[in-house]
């Protein structure tokens, strides 16, 4: 897939376009790619950086980083994704400018969307005004009771399994690996210190099951009470891992919540649950999407 920020790097040819934030990448954010994709027209996203919502001063906890939003837009089977920048300018855009510059500037000519699409300053524009513009709509099928509001829902009970039904796929945590208290090593089970970017969506604290790099995971999310930590930290151990995952991009699934944090009478209490949360992870089932 091709990433461009300008209609200016878009050859113009005839297209079909779904745009909106697609925080997460959830199954109706889907339905409504796949719809671009079946028009059989060149087929194009345009997404925004930041999240509207954040831009605007609200809190959001985003679901999807940006790269990784774009990958799962680009495994969609979208052709090229413009991320248009949700700065003032535009913010102030009328709906009518908004359209010559991001759509007819590039050749779309099908714009495929949720019926409650709203677009331009003050959300003033709508499917209507796309159609008086000449351009043909295409509402796209609704996936019923699927959000990202209700994936974050999800995270918030720890339901992974209720998490992978709304996004079509399992949870992912994407972050980067930076150095921690080296603690885990120690304990004959070393982990990685997973940074996340302050707008992430985080699942409710606990130990969880998950997988990353093509390992299985054991993941501690928490404040590590056992040491009287006060900050969060993610922290994966990768079974049967061996190698230098600092400074690396790593993109973890989670796929079950095995338990609450603990706080235990001893370290040997501490050691002998680990293994027992690492037989469980090695026994766990992948969430079916």
């Amino acid at each position: 897939m091709r990433i461009v920020h300008s209609p200016a790097e878009v050859e113009r040819k005839p297209r079909a376009v779904a745009i909106g934030s697609f925080d997460g990448v959830h199954r109706g954010h889907q339905a409504v790619l796949a719809a671009v994709v079946e028009t059989g027209l060149a087929p194009m996203a345009i997404t925004f950086d930041p999240h509207p919502r954040i831009a605007l001063g609200n809190r959001v906890d985003l679901i999807t980083t940006l790269e990784r939003r774009l990958e799962l837009i680009g495994e969609a089977g979208i052709e090229t994704t413009l991320v248009a920048s949700f700065d003032p300018e535009l913010q102030q855009l009328p709906p009518e400018a908004f359209a010559e510059r991001y759509l007819t500037a590039t050749g779309v000519e099908v714009v495929v969307a949720g019926e409650d699409f709203r677009f331009g300053v003050r959300r003033s524009g709508d499917l209507a005004l796309l159609e008086r513009l000449g351009f043909e709509v295409l509402v796209a099928p609704e996936v019923e009771r699927v959000s990202s509001t209700s994936v974050r829902a999800a995270l918030a009970e720890g339901d992974m399994s209720g998490a992978a039904r709304l996004l079509g796929r399992p949870y992912e945590l994407d972050g980067t690996v930076v150095a921690g208290d080296q603690r885990g090593g120690t304990l004959g089970y070393p982990t990685a210190n997973l940074r996340l970017g302050p707008d992430l969506a985080c699942p409710r604290f606990g130990i969880y099951a998950g997988a990353a790099l093509g390992h299985r995971a054991a993941v501690s999310i928490g404040t590590n009470p056992h040491y009287g930590g006060t900050e969060r930290r993610i922290e994966p151990y990768l079974l049967d891992f061996e190698g230098d995952l600092y400074g690396r991009r790593l993109v973890v699934e989670l796929w079950e919540r095995l338990r609450d944090e603990e706080v235990f009478d001893s370290e040997e209490d501490l050691v002998a649950q680990i293994a027992v949360d690492v037989e469980a992870t090695r026994r766990a089932r992948r969430p079916a999407g």
